[in-house]
C-alpha cells in the first residue's frame, strides 16, 4: 500500500436501492473497517429486501470507462468485485484485471441470492470459471461452488470443505468455503488453499450462529470486508478473523435497524452512531490522555523504543506480565460468564484463551534460561484485587470497563512504539522486535476495538451511578497500567540500593 495505512478498494458489482446487498452494501463494509471505498456500477438492480424484480445492464463500453477512469487516476489496493451477470461484462472485467492487477482481488461469484433469484445467465458460467483464476480468493455460498465445479450441492461441512479443495486446486486459487446456509447451531467458515503448506491448506473459523432473518447481503459485505482487511494482514486467514468477528457483531445489531418486511441488511455501522451515544468510550480515552503521554514518557517505555533496555528490568517485566496474565484470563472468564450475548461470551473466552496460550507463553519462551524474580509485586497484586472487585460488583459494564485498558492501552503503546522502533533501523535486529510486534497486529487492534464497542453497548442501558461506576474503574485500572510499566525501574532501584548494602 505504499506506505497508506488507508486501504483504497474498489468495488465492482451491481446495485441495491435499499442499500443493504451489492456495491451499496460493498461501500458500507469498506468504510466500516478502515478502507476508502470506490465503485464501478456493472448492472442496475431493482430488488428490496423481498427480492429481485428487474435488471439493467449498461453498455459494456460504460463499464470500460468506468474501469479505466478509476485505475487511470488512482492506486488500488484491493478489488472486490461482485455482480456480473452475463459473459460480455465478465470479459471486460477480466480483460482489464489482466492489464492493471491490483494487490489484492477477491471474487464473489454472484449466481444465486440468498432469496433465490438467479443473478447471472446460465451461457456466463463458463466465463466466470475462468475469472476465478484471476482472483486471489474467492467467496462462494454453497449453491455457487456447486455452480463453479459443476458439480451436485454438498449437504456437510466435511463435503463442502472437499469441494473448497477442489476448486482451490483446479483454478489455483484460495477459495472460502462458507457453512452458513449448513443447518448447523454454528457457523463454520475455513479458507483453503491447497498451494499452502502442509498444515496450512485448511485453516477454519467458526462463530455462532445468530438469530436473526436480516442476513441480507452478508455474502457481499464479508467478501468487501476481507478485500479491506487483507492487505493490512499477512493471511487470508488472518483477515478471516477480523472480518468474521465485524460480520457477527452486524448480524447481532441488524434488528436495530428495521429495514424491509422481508430479509432485512445486517448493521453496517454498528461501531457507530447509536452505537455509541455521547462517545462513553471516547470521553474516557479523552480524559486518560495525559495518562497515555506519561507511559509514552516513562523511561521503561522509552528504552523499550530504542532497544536500549536493560534486559533484566525486561525479564522483571515479562516474568509480572507473565503473573498478571494467569489472574487477568480468570477474570476474563468471569466477565465471560456474566455476558448475555452468545458472541460476547465467546468472545471473552476467547481473549482468556489467548493470555494464557499466546501471550504468557511468550513471555516464558523470552524468559527461558533465565531467573528473574518470580513473585508477584506490589502492583500486579493490586491491580488484580482491583479487577476482581469489579467483577465482584456483578455489573458487566463495570467489570468491562475495569479490564478495557489492558487491551486498549497495550495495543496504543504497541502499536506506537512499532510504528518508530529502531530509529529506523531494519525491525529484525531490534531486540524487542518480536515481542512489540504482538501488541501492533491488526488481529490485536481489531480485539481491542471489538472490546470498546462491546463496553459501549453495556454501558447504553445503565443508569448514570452505574456509569459513574464504570468510569472510576476504568481510570483506575489506567492508572495501574501506568504503575506496571514504571515497576521495572523501581525493581531496578531497589536491586541497585540492596547491593550498595
Amino acid at each position: 500500500m505504499a506506505g497508506n495505512s488507508i486501504p483504497r478498494v474498489l468495488s465492482i458489482a451491481g446495485t441495491d436501492p435499499t442499500g443493504g446487498a451489492g456495491i451499496q452494501a460493498d461501500l458500507k463494509s469498506i468504510g466500516a473497517n478502515g478502507g476508502y471505498g470506490m465503485a464501478v456500477v456493472t448492472a442496475l438492480v431493482a430488488q428490496n429486501t423481498q427480492g429481485v424484480r428487474s435488471v439493467h445492464t449498461p453498455p459494456v463500453n460504460f463499464l470500460l470507462e468506468q474501469l479505466n477512469a478509476v485505475s487511470d487516476d488512482v492506486v488500488i489496493d484491493a478489488v472486490k468485485i461482485g455482480m456480473l451477470g452475463r459473459q460480455d461484462v465478465i470479459d471486460v472485467v477480466r480483460n482489464w484485471l489482466t492489464l492493471n492487477r491490483p494487490p489484492v482481488v477477491v471474487l464473489d461469484p454472484v449466481m444465486v441470492s440468498t432469496s433465490g433469484d438467479r443473478l447471472l445467465d446460465r451461457a456466463a458460467e463458463d466465463s466466470l470459471r475462468q475469472l476465478v483464476s484471476c482472483a486471489d480468493l474467492v467467496t462462494p455460498n454453497l449453491a455457487e461452488l456447486a455452480v463453479l465445479l459443476d458439480e451436485p450441492p454438498v449437504s456437510s461441512w466435511e463435503q463442502a470443505l472437499q469441494a473448497g479443495k477442489r476448486l482451490s486446486e483446479r483454478h489455483n486459487v484460495a477459495v472460502l468455503v462458507k457453512g452458513g446456509h449448513l443447518d448447523d447451531e454454528s457457523c463454520p467458515d475455513a479458507v483453503v488453499d491447497m498451494s499452502a503448506a502442509e498444515g496450512e491448506q485448511v485453516q477454519e473459523a467458526s462463530s455462532i450462529r445468530v438469530a436473526t432473518r436480516n442476513t441480507h447481503g452478508t455474502g457481499c459485505s464479508l467478501s468487501a470486508a476481507l478485500a479491506t482487511v487483507r492487505p493490512r494482514t499477512d493471511s487470508w486467514a488472518g483477515a478471516l478473523t477480523v472480518a468474521k468477528d465485524w460480520l457477527t457483531v452486524a448480524l447481532e445489531q441488524a434488528d436495530i435497524l428495521d429495514v424491509g418486511h422481508g430479509n432485512g441488511p445486517v448493521h453496517h455501522f454498528h461501531n457507530y452512531g447509536s452505537a455509541n451515544p455521547g462517545g462513553f468510550s471516547r470521553r474516557l480515552w479523552d480524559d486518560i490522555a495525559p495518562l497515555r503521554d506519561e507511559i509514552l514518557a516513562l523511561g521503561f517505555i522509552q528504552q523499550l523504543a530504542k532497544g536500549t533496555l536493560d534486559p533484566s528490568e525486561f525479564g522483571y517485566y515479562l516474568a509480572q506480565d507473565a503473573l498478571y496474565l494467569d489472574g487477568y484470563a480468570e477474570v476474563l472468564k468471569l466477565i465471560g460468564a456474566m455476558a448475555a450475548s452468545p458472541s460476547e461470551r465467546t468472545f471473552w473466552l476467547d481473549a482468556a484463551d489467548n493470555c494464557i496460550n499466546v501471550e504468557a507463553e511468550l513471555h516464558r519462551s523470552w524468559l527461558a534460561g533465565t531467573d528473574p524474580d518470580s513473585r508477584p509485586g506490589s502492583v500486579t497484586v493490586a491491580y488484580l484485587e482491583h479487577l476482581r472487585a469489579a467483577v465482584a460488583t456483578g455489573s458487566y459494564a463495570v467489570a468491562l470497563a475495569a479490564a478495557l485498558p489492558c487491551f486498549w492501552l497495550y495495543a496504543h503503546v504497541g502499536g506506537t512504539l512499532h510504528a518508530g522502533y529502531g530509529d529506523g533501523r531494519d525491525a529484525a535486529a531490534h531486540p524487542y522486535g518480536a515481542w512489540l510486534e504482538t501488541y501492533a497486529d491488526e488481529e490485536f487492534r481489531a480485539a481491542t476495538d471489538r472490546a470498546v464497542r462491546i463496553m459501549d453497548f453495556a454501558a447504553i442501558p445503565v443508569d448514570q451511578e452505574e456509569r459513574d461506576a464504570m468510569e472510576q474503574a476504568f481510570i483506575r485500572s489506567a492508572v495501574f497500567e501506568r504503575e506496571f510499566f514504571d515497576a521495572p525501574r523501581l525493581f531496578a532501584g531497589a536491586v541497585t540500593a540492596a547491593r550498595l548494602v
